[in-house]
């Protein structure tokens, strides 16, 4: 008897009729060993987002369903991510002050307002200073400093002209640097411009508080947009944490920052560098 019910119980099984174990989940109604993050949609304006961090940016808010739009001077690059993640792209150079803040004026109007403002492009033109010129330097400053100005400006002009204020207040994160507090020869325009997004950062805090706009930085270090298998043993192990990071380490931090809870960080830099600016070196 105990054979044949065996042989029942395995045919019910091969058959599909028996009732698969469910797997058991937490209050909240996750999987044992998962932590969720509430994140609503929320409507996304990033600049530079059309290759390295910003295009990894991009691609972790469209993922978490939100409603993304990026700009960048590179229009193959800007249109190639815009057709892998479904954000939308807007080919323009931000050293055009007025074509910056037309556009931001332009999602605002199409959209209804922006709740997460990530201020990302940069270059870095690094040269020596003795062939340095005024318009290298201005370039930089005009490339990555005045962005943060122009999109955060635009962003206060709408909220102020509202009878009724976004319920979610908003964020603004801007991409700074380690290189605000620490330098390498030929980077004075480079450091310049990080160093005064570190100051912009608490100042915009301070004026957009208002307006419940939390206002925070990321400082990366280095962060490796090429390719990530040809970096050498060395350079991975002389970080603390062992490796050189990846745009996905900073696109998790404005995630993070995103979140609706996190809006008692304030003003803050926060620094992604595998710990090298905490690291202690003296040549032997």
């Amino acid at each position: 008897m105990a054979d044949n019910y065996l042989e029942r119980r395995m045919e019910e099984y091969r058959q599909g009729q028996l009732n698969k174990p469910s797997i058991r989940r937490t209050p909240s109604g996750s999987k044992p060993g998962t932590i969720s993050i509430k994140f609503p949609p929320r409507r996304v304006f990033v600049t530079g987002g059309a290759s390295g961090i910003g295009r990894e940016i991009v691609k972790t808010f469209r993922q978490a369903d939100c409603r993304v739009a990026f700009c960048d001077i590179d229009t193959k690059a800007g249109n190639k991510t815009a057709q892998e993640t479904g954000a939308q792209f807007h080919p323009l150079d931000v050293t055009d002050a007025n074509a910056l803040d037309t556009c931001v004026s332009r999602i605002i109007d199409s959209w209804g307002d922006i709740d997460i403002l990530i201020n990302n492009v940069g270059v870095g033109n690094f040269k020596p200073l003795v062939e340095s010129t005024l318009d290298d330097f201005d370039l930089i400053l005009s490339t990555n400093l005045r962005p943060v100005f122009i999109t955060a400006r635009r962003l206060a002009i709408h909220r102020n002209s509202l009878t009724e204020q976004n319920s979610f207040g908003g964020r603004i994160i801007n991409i700074c640097s380690t290189r605000y507090t620490m330098s390498e020869p030929g980077t004075e325009g480079y450091a310049a411009s990080k160093g005064a997004i570190h100051s912009l950062t608490h100042s915009l805090m301070a004026s957009l508080a208002p307006y419940h706009i939390t206002v925070n930085a990321i400082s990366p270090g280095w962060i490796e947009v090429g390719n990530y298998n040809a970096i050498s043993q060395p350079d991975h192990l002389q970080h603390p944490s062992q490796r050189v990071g990846k745009p996905a380490d900073i696109a998790r931090m404005c995630l993070f920052l995103a979140a609706p809870d996190n809006d008692f960080i304030n003003g803050e830099n926060i620094i992604i560098d595998g710990g090298m600016t905490r690291k202690m070196i003296y040549l032997d």
